[in-house]
């Protein structure tokens, strides 16, 4: 039996969904205070027990796109961040913000179009998208960054993420990364960050995936 992985929960005032492909579990909905989110609570989710304002808020502290919210009067829609940004999570993957344009992407998942976490160890089976591969594989890496690339701080805009097949993701469009402290690193219009796990100037690729022979399969 296959596992059922999408799942609404419907209000008088929204919808919530939340796709499991994409969840990692950090918990952002789970902790936030208030009613929207009570574990052990059936239904989990009940957005009208909180403002539209409170729904829109916990929705978009999801950093992988697996939860999204429709109003029923067509307010709140999401919008992107101002700036595009990449966070290098300490041992984790590549948490992205901003205008987003991933090739390949699911068509059901709208919340990629402003929120991702894509694998940076190499081992996740849901390739660009991580899925806490990094923890049982013990991937190592702090999330420092040690270029800056341009002067001039990243812009917004649309930032396009292409998966290149056997080798590393190719940004392109203003964008900024932030190293796991959250310093503002690197800035710049054209970058290829590692997900083969294994380049010796993280989060930059430095061509190690074909010593390694990485397989994005």
């Amino acid at each position: 039996m296959t596992k059922k992985t999408d799942f609404q929960y419907p209000g008088k005032k929204a919808t919530v969904s939340w796709n499991g492909r994409l969840c990692i579990h950090v918990g952002e909905c789970g902790r936030a205070k208030g009613e929207l989110f009570v574990g052990g609570r059936d239904p989990w989710c009940q957005p009208d027990l909180v403002s539209n304002e409170e729904v829109a808020d916990v929705i978009n502290r999801c950093p992988t796109g697996a939860l999204t919210v429709d109003f029923a009067d067509g307010s709140g829609t999401e919008r992107p961040e101002p700036v595009n940004t990449v966070t290098v999570a300490y041992n984790g993957p590549l948490f992205i913000r901003g205008r987003l344009t991933i090739e390949d992407a699911p068509a059901d998942a709208p919340g990629l179009a402003f929120r991702a976490a894509l694998c940076r160890c190499g081992k996740s089976g849901k390739k660009p998208f991580c899925d806490n591969s990094h923890e049982k594989e013990g991937f190592s890496d702090y999330g420092a960054v040690g270029e800056t690339g341009m002067d001039k701080p990243g812009a917004g805009g649309e930032l396009t993420i292409k998966p290149i097949e056997d080798g590393p993701l190719m940004f392109s469009g203003g964008l900024t990364i932030r190293n796991s402290s959250g310093r503002e690193a690197w800035h710049g219009d054209r970058v290829a960050l590692c997900r083969c796990g294994e380049s010796a100037n993280k989060p930059f690729c430095d061509g190690a995936h074909k010593r390694v022979g990485f397989s994005s399969d």
